[in-house]
């Protein structure tokens, strides 16, 4: 019986030992002893930039974003408040315009576009904020990272800077912070 019971059992496995996987320095990131697996490097959390001092509360706005996606909108909201950096949302040209007229001679450093927001028009409306605004206003554009024609447009209508959301979200702090800034009026926009 014991013979036959040995052929007709199959293949027999055993429990997998995963000791090799520290032998070879590959711990599927369970520990950080050892070295590293070739082409594998350690994966740093990206720090966020210290936020600016406090601004007063009548500082007139520096930025604003034409974002009505209620993820990227609170997104950068939160972010705004977290840097201590004034963000103002605005749905049109006149919003804006009446918007910009409140805070005297001080031009927006950063205006910030959902390039898939038809409200906004920001394909029209981009090259008429960078004749009135000039160099001293950075137009920065996000989008989906397939939209290559869109992208192409933006950059070709006067939009400074296109990112795919993903990078958008990323820099968004670092973003803000320099564009926030006071002392941003000198080269905010190279």
């Amino acid at each position: 019986m014991g013979r036959d019971r040995q052929e007709h059992q199959g293949i027999f496995t055993a429990p997998m030992d995963h000791s090799y996987r520290a032998n070879l320095g590959g711990d599927n990131g369970n520990s950080n002893r050892g070295p590293r697996r070739p082409g594998f490097s350690a994966s740093y959390p990206v720090v966020d930039p210290e936020p600016l001092p406090a601004p007063r509360e009548d500082a007139a706005s520096r930025v604003f974003a034409f974002v009505e996606d209620l993820f990227f909108l609170s997104k950068i909201q939160a972010t705004g408040q977290k840097m201590n950096v004034k963000v103002e949302f605005v749905k049109n040209e006149k919003e804006l315009t009446e918007r910009m007229k409140s805070n005297g001679e001080e031009k927006p450093s950063l205006i910030i576009f959902d390039l898939n927001n038809a409200n906004a028009k920001p394909l029209t409306l981009i090259p008429k904020l960078k004749s009135k605004l000039k160099k001293g206003t950075s137009i920065i554009g996000f989008l989906s990272h397939v939209q290559g024609d869109l992208k192409q447009k933006a950059h070709e209508v006067g939009c400074d800077m296109v990112l795919p959301r993903s990078a958008f979200s990323q820099n968004l702090p670092q973003l803000l912070r320099r564009h926030g800034a006071i002392e941003a009026d000198s080269g905010a926009a190279d």
